[in-house]
């Protein structure tokens, strides 16, 4: 199964950019052993429309021509369902073993995301209720699949 995150907003060195880039490519690295096929990011630029509205159906139309056409979708909204490492881990699993071929996560831009792109997802889930600026929640993204990944491969990564 490949797994591609898909984004709003370019990072330009900031130190969460860095932070990513490990946490995914240690994700690419223990996925390979488990089944994980491909790591792939689709990034989009902030949309500077008028109003909220016209960014959000902006960017979503960005993030459609650049997400795998076939796909489970999940996306990242603080109204989503929060889940512990061990049930992400299980979900990525059971997602794995009926047979996906790819699994999208989504993340918004600063205005958060075009109801067309919430109302595709199989999915919604939440980093708690807070608000959380969007390249950190890249960062607990890719924390979270490499976490899920070892917990599969049952390295003892997760003390929980």
């Amino acid at each position: 199964m490949r797994v591609t995150l898909a984004a709003v907003g370019r990072a330009r060195g900031e130190p969460e950019t860095a932070l990513f880039n490990d946490y995914w490519k240690r994700a690419e690295a223990a996925g390979a052993r488990l089944g994980f096929t491909g790591f792939a990011t689709a990034i989009v630029d902030t949309s500077r429309g008028a109003t909220a509205e016209a960014r959000m159906r902006e960017e979503a139309e960005r993030l459609a021509r650049k997400s795998p056409p076939i796909a489970h979708r999940v996306v990242c909204d603080q109204r989503g369902h929060s889940l512990t490492s061990d049930a992400f881990a299980a979900n990525l699993a059971r997602l794995r073993d009926s047979g996906a071929s790819d699994v999208l996560f989504v993340i918004g831009g600063p205005d958060g995301l075009a109801a067309a792109i919430r109302d595709r997802a199989q999915q919604r889930i939440a980093f708690g209720p807070q608000t959380w600026p969007h390249l950190l929640v890249r960062v607990m993204l890719a924390e979270q699949i490499y976490r899920a990944l070892t917990m599969l491969s049952g390295h003892p990564y997760d003390r929980a």
